[in-house]
């Protein structure tokens, strides 16, 4: 019996289930999905999820979508390493908090800054840049004194975190140098991710060259 993940290494959200799948130690069957060839669109597709976004997990007739739930599902059914997800409350709760933060203010910034100007031919919006920058920011000061992005173990957070920031960083519209917490986290996550380079490093590359394809088409 396998776990399906239907992902495209593009997208941050599906790298980072991928990183987190790889610290917890379960294997995923991936399932490449092109969703410019509407490959998520599929009545299979939207039977497992109604959104018909990617990440989507199938583990064995059980559905799930959205990467950070994808993410403590695995961990709670597979993984045997309780420092990854701890049990005692306010250690899991700032796990927790760093999961939202990701998905709720850094990406989402950095989604409403870039997206709109590099894909839909908007300008540039410098006030929401400001806002991506402030997300940085805080994420400076949560990582201070910490080696980790939830204290001095890796956690969960790492895995979701990582995919995100190595995405915005690979465009080169942050200059993480400026966020010396970040930078350091960021280059310790990149040693001890497990096999970072594959889950995570070469997707990124990918959307940095798709990124640049659609540049090129706009200025033909």
């Amino acid at each position: 019996m396998t776990i399906d993940l239907y992902f495209h290494p593009a997208s941050a959200p599906c790298r980072g289930v991928l990183l987190a799948a790889k610290l917890i130690g379960v294997d995923l069957n991936i399932k490449h999905t092109n969703v410019a060839k509407g490959e998520n669109m599929t009545p299979r597709f939207l039977k497992m999820n109604p959104q018909h976004t990617i990440p989507t997990l199938d583990d064995n007739g059980f559905y799930l979508w959205e990467s950070r739930a994808i993410i403590t599902y695995l961990f709670n059914k597979y993984g045997k390493d309780d420092s990854l997800y701890p049990q005692d409350p306010k250690k899991r709760a700032i796990v927790d908090q760093r999961f939202y933060f990701d998905m709720g203010t850094l990406l989402q910034r950095y989604i409403d800054y870039f997206y709109p100007s590099t894909f839909f031919g908007a300008p540039a919006d410098l006030d929401k840049l400001r806002k991506l920058e402030e997300a940085f920011g805080f994420l400076d000061v949560m990582l201070e004194g910490s080696i980790y992005a939830a204290g001095d173990l890796i956690t969960l957070a790492d895995a979701s975190l990582a995919a995100s920031v190595s995405t915005v960083d690979i465009v080169g519209i942050i200059d993480l140098k400026k966020y010396p917490n970040v930078n350091r986290w960021f280059t310790v996550c990149k040693r001890t991710l497990p096999d970072y380079e594959e889950a995570n490093a070469e997707g990124a590359v990918l959307f940095k060259q798709l990124v640049d394809q659609y540049a090129v088409r706009k200025l033909q």
